[in-house]
């Protein structure tokens, strides 16, 4: 069961029948590495048949700042070949298919591949001062795992806007634009009245009707094999890589002098 391991990166809590997840890496902004997508992808599992709803939260401060630029430039200096962009592209399709309810409660800032965990999820709450950018090619890099779940959710024009942009939206916009479903100043409450409403709905229903919608929209699955290409790709490019790993030793970005 999810409740009974030891997690690193996570803190998770199991209520009758909702899963929360909150992922905890304050020390790295939440960013993403490998054993974050082990251990929620174990989680997800550990609660299969348990939990009709999984909530997946970061801190008061920081959804999830996207890929761990620190791991990454470790990766570079040992000779190591690039992250396998796979087990995370499948974690947010399990999120998107799976057999339960997934919510995403973002506070904070959610970057680059945070918004895949956000748009991965069925329903997306957010405090008002939450915020919601794609980074990447301020570093020569781009959002290839990400943006067949954006643009799934908030249609090509706006998920190529916020690509080419990389420039924070607010909570507004993005209620505005349907990447989120709900926004108050206290989200604490919101999330509160959506789970009360959540809990009416039985285990099986959400399992079959989740099967139904994932059948209509195979976009997920045929967009895979492209995603993965074009990440190894982007994170292949001895450039991009130096770029990385300079702002992850100096906090300088590529425009900026030594």
């Amino acid at each position: 069961m999810a409740m009974s391991m030891n997690y690193d990166t996570l803190r998770v809590r199991l209520d009758d029948d909702i899963l929360f997840l909150q992922m905890h890496r304050p020390q790295a902004a939440n960013a993403i590495d490998d054993t974050l997508v082990r251990e929620i992808g174990a989680a997800l599992h550990g609660a299969e048949g348990a939990a009709k709803v999984v909530v997946l939260e970061g801190l008061p401060e920081v959804f999830c700042n996207g890929a761990d630029f620190n791991e990454i430039g470790a990766r570079l200096e040992r000779g190591a070949p690039p992250q396998d962009p796979g087990p995370l592209y499948d974690l947010w399709h399990r999120l998107a298919t799976g057999p339960f309810v997934s919510v995403a409660h973002v506070r904070g800032r959610a970057n680059a591949g945070g918004i895949g965990f956000v748009a991965a999820c069925d329903v997306v709450l957010c405090d008002s001062k939450a915020t919601f950018s794609l980074s990447e090619l301020l570093f020569g890099v781009m959002p290839a795992c990400v943006l067949p779940f954006l643009a799934r959710r908030i249609g090509p024009a706006r998920a190529n806007m916020m690509t080419l942009m990389t420039q924070p939206i607010g909570a507004a916009q993005a209620l505005d634009w349907g990447l989120v479903d709900g926004c108050e100043e206290n989200s604490d409450n919101l999330l509160r009245k959506q789970l009360l409403r959540l809990r009416r709905l039985g285990a099986d229903g959400v399992a079959r009707y989740k099967r139904y919608a994932a059948s209509l929209d195979d976009t997920l699955r045929h967009a895979r094999p492209l995603a993965l290409q074009a990440n190894l790709e982007v994170f292949s490019d001895p450039a991009n890589l130096a770029k990385i790993a300079r702002y992850a030793r100096t906090g300088k970005f590529p425009w900026e002098a030594d």
